[in-house]
């Protein structure tokens, strides 16, 4: 598609406000102004963000509903030098928003695709969550057939990342009660309205959050949830003969005074020190 005598454009990939229009970059702004053409997912809400600064441009709509029939435009665009900014109507395109046709189809044809970082719901919740962020996984939204949606949370249920999903208002009581039901009271964090006029975040476990939100007469605004990972199982203690493996183990090793050694095996295998040491005495003195 890019030849000498026709230089080819760039798709910008353009993270915008999720609520507060203060949360944009200047680099954003300025991409925003100097592409020649902007694909919104909803051009009437993407025109309000425009006009608060200005930016006077050609908009065009690629949303759920029309962007596979607009990427072949789009593209088309692109590979004729021009450069195009896609935006969601919120955050992140892509992350649970409309453009991963558009991105997928650019990449493929071999078009240069430059992100523009900025807001994104995951992040942005799952710093203030106070959850591990050291490792999470992102579900997003889960599928509205209950079959379904059991076996992805049955499946998650072992996992020992922080998971994150997005999800409705009048849906989140009916998602927290289900987490309960198959994970227990984790804890977690349920982070609403980012960065708008009614903010909120209401941290605990899942039973928290349950109680809370039975008390409103409605529930309004985005949700993103965040569920902690559940308590090891407690294995119990050692078997006796994981309790022998171990004390020959250190003894073929000469590791140690008995009592230093005693200690270690009882706070790894949880099991009385004195019957440790009174064992690795029985071990040592049938080695003889």
């Amino acid at each position: 598609m890019n030849t000498p005598d026709r230089p080819q454009g760039i798709l910008y990939v353009v993270a915008t406000p999720l609520g507060n229009m203060e949360d944009i970059t200047y680099r954003a702004v300025r991409i925003l102004t100097e592409v020649d053409l902007i694909a919104a997912e909803d051009t009437r809400r993407t025109g309000k963000l425009l006009s608060r600064y200005d930016i006077r441009n050609e908009l065009v709509s690629c949303n759920e509903y029309n962007e596979e029939k607009r990427t072949g435009f789009i593209i088309e665009k692109i590979g004729s030098g021009k450069t195009v900014a896609l935006v969601s109507d919120a955050g992140t395109p892509c992350v649970s928003d409309p453009g991963y046709v558009l991105v997928k189809e650019a990449v493929k044809a071999g078009i240069r695709v430059l992100p523009i970082p900025g807001c994104c719901a995951v992040i942005s919740g799952l710093s203030v969550s106070g959850l591990p962020t050291d490792s999470f996984l992102f579900e997003g939204f889960l599928p509205k057939k209950k079959g379904r949606r059991g076996r992805i949370l049955e499946n998650l249920a072992s996992e020992k990342a922080t998971l994150i999903f997005y999800e409705s208002p009048h849906r989140i009581v009916n998602l927290v009660q289900e987490l309960i039901q198959l994970m227990g009271h984790r804890p977690a964090a349920l982070a609403r309205e980012m960065t708008k006029l009614h903010e909120e975040y209401i941290r605990g476990d899942l039973g928290t959050l349950l109680d809370e939100l039975k008390t409103r007469d409605r529930i309004k605004g985005e949700c993103v949830l965040f569920v902690g990972a559940g308590k090891e199982p407690d294995p119990g203690p050692a078997s006796a003969q994981e309790l022998d493996e171990v004390i020959l183990k250190h003894l073929d090793e000469g590791n140690g005074k008995p009592s230093a050694v005693s200690k270690e095996i009882a706070d790894r295998l949880s099991i009385p020190k004195n019957d440790v040491y009174q064992r690795l005495v029985e071990l040592k003195r049938d080695r003889k």
